[in-house]
């Protein structure tokens, strides 16, 4: 397959040139972007100045260009807008230490990919870039926030893009889009300068892939600790080498959703037709109910996305010496914004809380079980011009800043509420800290893709590397038909 391995392979052994293959690259997102979307900026003549500056680097990925998400992944010079107006035109004063982890590697920055404003949303549809395309359909959304990174990647133009998951923005856009997606351990992947907690240790940056190889060599070449990160992993399985494959797993599985929203029938076909496959392996897979309180967690990420956004908002109004007005960010981030100006630090205190309690909840279950098998999204990819959101609600967000707290809880609940539909299985490990990944293991009668979830203990993303193996092993993924076998 030519993932990111095989490229890096070809580049070392100069049976293809790098400079050459970026300026295919370039000639294929003129050509294919404007349709696609995935792309809102790119800079080739950079990529290849930074390749020649630095040629004989020789990391696992050498000379492979890769696509960073217009959110929270800055590379010095490269436009960071974060998808809002606010920004436009800022560029990054700096390098953070997650996208020099990937030049180490051998990676060279090649372009932004579309991200929703400030990342809000589980699907890529910003205001000032429009929204990012499926390549599998391109009436139908890529997901998000990482939604451009998966168009990027499932239309066959890059075989990696750096991504972010704060509450499934890795794995809901793998899911979208036949993709592998993983969400590390809190705390094993490099953070800072600027910002070290993301959301309070819930969003953590990753990439989108298409084998389990350059899935794992990106884990374990980037993990580590940094002396100064407030989120330490725990290192359960620390050497690759070391770790031992279990020959029988023990998994707990479920389809129900965990806030009484519809799950479809494709949904629990595929669990299904992933468990069936897992017995016939030898591994014992049991269905369970949903081990804590998904209601309570969904409106304790609610109030850390406000207070969170209130933070930031309050940092931003110091840095340009105005205040901010609704004027100024999307009608969903001035609900937000609002909401979050209202609550207490009691409030978010006790709703971390919670987030730690269902911790030590899922740290119980994986001292039963090995995995925790879900769908990664209740339903395959909703269209671009779905109606999330309805007019009654936009004029609710309009009139934000006159509704009391209470009010503004139940709204932001009620603006969400057809998105987490679609998608309430992935916030779990984002406040719980556990890793989990999504496999592209289904397509729906549709044509469209929808994957299945493992969650592990923390620290545990071998187990997740060994289930998701024996899929692409047994020939079990339906990657995008550009990633296929002939």
């Amino acid at each position: 397959m030519k993932d990111g391995l095989y490229y890096a392979t070809q580049f070392r052994d100069k049976k293809l040139s790098v400079t050459e293959w970026i300026d295919d690259r370039e000639q294929q997102l003129n050509k294919r972007n404007p349709e696609l979307n995935a792309f809102v900026d790119w800079d080739a003549e950079a990529a290849k100045k930074q390749y020649k500056a630095n040629d004989t680097q020789n990391g696992p990925f050498f000379g492979l260009p890769i696509p960073l998400k217009m959110l929270g992944q800055d590379k010095k010079g490269m436009k960071a807008s974060s998808g809002s107006r606010l920004f436009k035109e800022q560029r990054a004063t700096s390098t953070d230490h997650f996208v020099q982890g990937l030049e180490r590697l051998g990676f060279i920055p090649l372009g932004k990919t579309n991200a929703p404003e400030f990342g809000f949303k589980n699907i890529s549809d910003p205001l000032i870039y429009g929204p990012a395309k499926n390549p599998w359909n391109l009436d139908y959304s890529p997901g998000g926030s990482s939604g451009g990174a998966a168009a990027a990647v499932a239309s066959g133009l890059f075989p990696i893009a750096g991504a972010s998951d704060g509450g499934g923005s890795i794995r809901i856009p793998a899911s979208f889009s036949g993709l592998i997606g993983l969400k590390p351990t809190r705390g094993s992947m490099p953070v800072g300068p600027n910002g070290w907690r993301g959301w309070q240790g819930a969003s953590i940056d990753f990439a989108l892939t298409v084998s389990m190889r350059d899935t794992e060599t990106l884990f374990y070449h980037l993990r580590g600790t940094e002396k100064a990160a407030p989120y330490q992993v725990p290192k359960a399985e620390w050497s690759h080498q070391a770790a031992t494959e279990k020959k029988s797993l023990k998994i707990a599985f479920l389809t129900e959703s965990p806030v009484g929203t519809p799950v479809s029938s494709e949904a629990v076909k595929a669990v299904h037709n992933a468990v069936d496959f897992l017995e016939k392996q030898g591994h014992q897979v049991t269905e369970v109910s949903y081990p804590v309180n998904g209601r309570q967690l969904i409106d304790s990420y609610y109030l850390m996305n406000g207070a969170e956004t209130a933070a930031m908002f309050e940092g931003i109004q110091e840095s340009l010496q105005r205040p901010l007005s609704k004027a100024d960010m999307e009608l969903m981030t001035w609900g937000i914004y609002q909401y979050g100006i209202q609550l207490s630090a009691s409030q978010y205190t006790r709703s971390l809380q919670l987030w730690d309690q269902a911790a030590y909840k899922m740290e119980q279950l994986f001292e039963e079980y090995d995995l925790f098998l879900t769908p990664t999204a209740a339903d395959t990819a909703p269209k671009i011009d779905a109606e999330l959101q309805s007019e009654q609600i936009r004029k609710e967000l309009a009139q934000a800043e006159t509704l009391s707290q209470k009010q503004l809880q139940e709204l932001i609940y009620d603006m969400f509420e057809k998105s987490l539909t679609i998608t309430p299985f992935t916030q779990l490990a984002n406040l719980t800290g556990q890793p989990a990944i999504s496999l592209p293991t289904h397509v729906a009668e549709s044509g469209l893709p929808l994957g299945v979830q493992f969650m592990a203990s923390k620290g545990r993303e071998d187990l997740l590397f060994q289930v998701g193996e024996l899929f692409e092993k047994e020939q079990k993924f339906l990657l995008p038909k550009f990633y296929r076998e002939p």
